[in-house]
């Protein structure tokens, strides 16, 4: 199979997609060519797969059964959950749905295999984020835990993190986005163009962010840096004076009365929002959709300081075996294969696979969500709801400008431990 030697990509060849090479690569959606005694035993697998809810969804599990007859038994848990089940319970699911600041915490405790990339058919069309850290041959590699210095392991039996590619990989990638702060424009009553601009004190009581540690701190650390407050090496690695600088500058500003709420559940991010109590916060792009779902005006502002970002993929347990391990291969390959990747891009994250996806959206609906030009047609939801109205411009733009600025990765640190217990403090305090 043919690896990455490099990126082979540029901001003007990373959208543009392959449509006719996607049919003969997909079978169409569904990946066909095996034996039909195998292709009938396989109907009869039930994988359990568990994970956040982000890409634990029910629609996905249905067009699964429904294109290769496999049941997926999805459970979906907080951030902080998915970690603990998948270390302490490892026999209690076969499909590990997790992010990739969780792959540092998770792989090391020898819980998962790894995966062979000569089974993954489309590993070569995979986003190079994921395999070298860069968008393009000329783009730098963000701080935090990129996904690239996780997902490759040394040996098919091994649990080292590889500082190169080899032929082993932890997970397939399958979601990702780059998150900036959400405002809501008819409130704020000025613009917003830095992440420091959520300290500012006509927010008193009207801001937020959210309470999950990992994920947190980096915004913490890109509010405290824009703020000219602290400098960082590398604010995905903080030292523990960097970590109590940048604690310590939330503490201050919760104690004043900054914050109005530390939210945990995409319905609480919505809510706050919706509601008027939080006027600018950490959002999710799909929560912003949410909330301009209930005729709310609400904005996922690009800011100058660049975007924190996130992904997630599948990983495979490590007792799975036999014609279960095989369905879970055939599973990823589907998942790869673009319906999947169109009903993410609908509801504004990306998918691994680009070629796939496009080939599975109209031209106006790729127009709109990976190319920022404006919806000629109503854009909606994978649930036919209305999005966006024609004319309408994704906020932040295209594909390559919102994740070609990423400046950090939700990130597992060296004093990850000690961070946590900071962190508790801060929110406590």
């Amino acid at each position: 199979m043919k690896r990455h030697g490099g990126t082979g990509l540029t901001r003007r060849t990373v959208l543009k997609g392959t449509a006719a090479a996607v049919g003969a690569a997909t079978g169409g959606g569904t990946i066909t060519g095996f034996p039909t005694i195998w292709a009938q035993n396989i109907k009869n697998v039930t994988l359990r797969q568990f994970g956040t809810g982000v890409s634990n969804q029910n629609q996905i599990g249905e067009k699964c059964k429904e294109d290769l007859g496999i049941t997926l038994q999805m459970t979906a848990l907080d951030s902080d959950a998915v970690v603990q089940r998948a270390v302490t319970q490892p026999n209690s699911y076969d499909i590990a749905d997790i992010e990739y600041w969780m792959v540092k915490k998770v792989f090391p405790a020898a819980v998962m295999q790894p995966m062979s990339v000569k089974k993954i058919k489309l590993f070569d069309k995979i986003v190079p984020i994921f395999t070298t850290g860069k968008l393009t041959s000329d783009s730098q590699i963000a701080q935090g835990t990129a996904p690239h210095s996780v997902g490759f392991v040394e040996s098919e039996t091994s649990v080292k993190f590889a500082g190169a590619p080899t032929d082993w990989f932890t997970m397939i990638p399958t979601i990702y986005n780059a998150d900036t702060l959400g405002i809501r424009p008819d409130l704020v009553g000025r613009p917003i163009t830095n992440w420091r601009d959520i300290m500012d004190p006509k927010f008193k009581g009207k801001t937020s962010i959210l309470n999950i540690p990992s994920i947190g701190i980096m915004d913490a650390a890109m509010i405290s840096e824009s703020m000219g407050a602290i400098k960082y090496k590398d604010k995905g690695n903080m030292t523990r004076e960097e970590i109590d600088k940048t604690l310590g500058v939330m503490t201050e500003a919760k104690k004043a009365g900054q914050f109005r709420a530390f939210w945990k559940t995409f319905d609480e991010s919505v809510n706050l929002m919706a509601s008027g109590e939080v006027v600018i916060q950490s959002m999710w792009s799909p929560a912003v959709t949410a909330v301009r779902s209930k005729g709310v005006p609400c904005v996922y502002q690009p800011l100058a300081e660049g975007y924190r970002a996130w992904g997630g993929g599948l990983g495979l347990a490590k007792h799975l075996k036999g014609i279960e391990l095989d369905a879970a291969y055939e599973y990823i390959n589907w998942y790869l294969s673009g319906w999947v990747g169109a009903y993410l891009n609908r509801q504004g994250y990306y998918s691994a696979v680009l070629d796939t996806a496009k080939a599975h959206m109209s031209a106006d609906e790729w127009a709109f969500w990976m190319e920022g030009k404006p919806a000629k047609t109503e854009i909606k939801n994978p649930q036919g709801v209305v999005m966006e109205k024609a004319g309408a411009v994704r906020d932040g733009g295209s594909f390559a400008d919102r994740m070609g600025k990423v400046a950090c990765w939700n990130a597992v640190m060296d004093e990850d431990r000690y961070m946590v217990q900071k962190w508790n403090q801060f929110i406590a305090a």
